[in-house]
């Protein structure tokens, strides 16, 4: 079996194991792009877009590009906004991993090679490995394979690192992998969709933490419209670092199934088998393809490897809504120890709700036009309705603890509110904001807004284009803010009119990137 290892658990910057990776990396770079074992020729599975290749020095007229038959069966495959996010990267990981190796071992070097992870939560860990960061390496000055100079980082200044403030993990808390596309919760996986490169709404852990590290890694250069290579889709899988932070999410869905007995995958045909309408293809080496369903990615030992840690597998309780803390108990699952959290269990705020999708969704709010995203903030007034506001104070009330046996817990999900950023639409990659909801700043009584989260966003342009697959409909991002609500209930400031909403970009937004969010909504679910 082999095994999967955290790069900086490695012994060092240029452990054998990245070293071996730069190497396989610069021998695949001088393939031809029409080779399908070339760097490009992966690069292109994930995305190409020809104009931005050749703007970024990517792509030359001396090029031969695969003909087309070969491009329609391999290129512009990567699945986005969809519950096939994950089967098919984990299906982009493997076949990559299996032609390094090969790569690999043609240098002379160990048949187990495997893919290292990038852990960017553990402590100490959330900088870029240090043998992306330079243009040096052991093997020569200047010509590193696994640096890329787009890489611009959370400020655009080329500082690449992941803000622990601006990531988490809450998505490990949902319970279901398909949720809802109409407002509810999109589950862990996403929701149920045909072939999908590039759709609308993001699941769960497909928007943080995926989308989000692409953008904090790719950004935009400062002070242009610039962004980087990992910020954009068509160009993200010409990044060396790209496949260590899939490798990452992979082993987020390991440990998203460790984490309690319910956590299953679909078991449905249209997602064991895959979509009706096309296969999902990649080549190997020995002129072979392998084609694959997402039925055949569910379990990792099965294709050969597992990770050296899947810890956080266990249900944190504290992280449990109340309702719910006597049920996992029943159901044998230990008690995780504050004390001693792991870095992953660490970044799961205490008190965030056990997340379920259920089937019941009501709109209890919306803003009444679209907001225009520019400059340093935005802001948006979400209209609430009286009598769904009134529910969700009932429920609210009704889901507190003590009053919910863990028996009616389960017959009924404790309420979720969920925040959606509906139609966001714009013409520049690598743009991250946070969403705060809540009062403007701090009122005369010191109450103040709260974080809802952080959104990246990654596939924008694409999901913009009018002749797109999706007609320029944009992207959706839904945020779990239930804890927010629920203190506003305690202090009955649920009774207001209206919710403000406030959206804070890390770095200030140009017009000319013409960015939009098409409505912001409320939704309820559970009761």
């Amino acid at each position: 079996m082999l095994v999967r290892k955290n790069v900086y658990a490695l012994g060092s910057d240029w452990a054998d194991p990245i070293l071996w990776y730069a190497r396989a990396v610069a021998l695949m770079k001088k393939r031809p792009l029409d080779d399908p074992t070339s760097w490009r020729f992966y690069g292109g599975i994930h995305g190409f877009n020809a104009q931005l290749w050749k703007q970024l020095g990517l792509l030359s007229d001396n090029d031969k590009l695969p003909d087309a038959k070969t491009r329609t069966l391999f290129w512009d495959q990567c699945q986005h906004q969809t519950w096939y996010f994950l089967p098919w990267h984990r299906g982009y990981l493997w076949a990559f991993e299996t032609v390094v190796r090969d790569a690999v071992v043609s240098l002379g070097g160990p048949a187990d090679w495997t893919l290292p992870y990038w852990n960017y939560f553990a402590k100490g860990q959330s900088a870029l490995p240090p043998a992306f960061a330079s243009r040096n390496w052991t093997g020569g000055d200047g010509d590193n394979p696994l640096f890329v100079p787009q890489r611009y980082g959370p400020a655009g200044d080329g500082k690449v690192f992941i803000p622990l403030d601006q990531v988490n993990l809450l998505a490990l808390n949902d319970r279901e992998f398909t949720g809802e596309a109409g407002g509810g919760s999109p589950g862990f996986g996403g929701v149920d969709t045909g072939f999908s490169h590039g759709g609308s709404v993001n699941g769960g852990v497909e928007s943080q933490p995926h989308n989000i590290v692409h953008v904090l890694i790719g950004g935009v250069l400062r002070g242009t419209r610039q962004p980087g290579l990992m910020s954009v889709p068509s160009t993200a899988g010409l990044d060396p670092i790209f496949w260590l932070h899939h490798a990452n999410i992979d082993r987020l869905w390991q440990v998203w199934r460790g984490r309690a007995p319910g956590h299953v995958d679909p078991t449905v045909a249209n997602w064991v088998d895959g979509p009706a309408d096309r296969s999902f293809v990649m080549p190997l080496p020995g002129k072979r393809n392998w084609t694959f369903a997402p039925g055949q990615t569910e379990s990792t030992v099965e294709l050969g490897y597992e990770y050296d840690d899947v810890s956080g597998g266990e249900v944190l309780m504290a992280a449990l809504h109340p309702a719910l803390r006597a049920q996992a108990a029943t159901a044998g699952v230990a008690q995780a120890n504050a004390s001693q959290a792991s870095p992953l269990q660490a970044s799961l705020p205490q008190g965030s709700p056990a997340m379920t999708s259920g089937k019941n969704v009501e709109l209890v709010g919306a803003s009444q036009s679209a907001i225009k995203v520019v400059g340093q903030s935005a802001q948006a007034a979400v209209t609430l309705a009286p009598d769904a506001r009134q529910r969700v104070s009932a429920n609210l009330a009704a889901s507190a603890p003590g009053t919910v046996s863990a028996q009616n817990a389960a017959a009924a999900p404790p309420e979720r509110v969920l925040l959606n950023l509906e139609n966001v639409r714009g013409l520049l990659d690598g743009v991250a904001f946070q969403v705060y909801v809540g009062p403007q700043g701090s009122d005369p009584s010191g109450k103040s807004e709260a974080l809802a989260g952080s959104v990246g966003l990654f596939g924008v342009s694409q999901a913009t284009e009018r002749d797109g697959p999706h007609g320029g409909s944009g992207l959706t991002f839904v945020l779990d803010i239930t804890p927010i609500v629920e203190a506003l209930h305690a202090s009955r400031d649920l009774d207001a009119d209206k919710l403000d909403v406030r959206i804070v970009p890390l770095q200030p937004v140009p017009a000319e990137a013409q960015i939009s969010i098409g409505r912001v909504s409320v939704f309820r679910q559970g009761r």
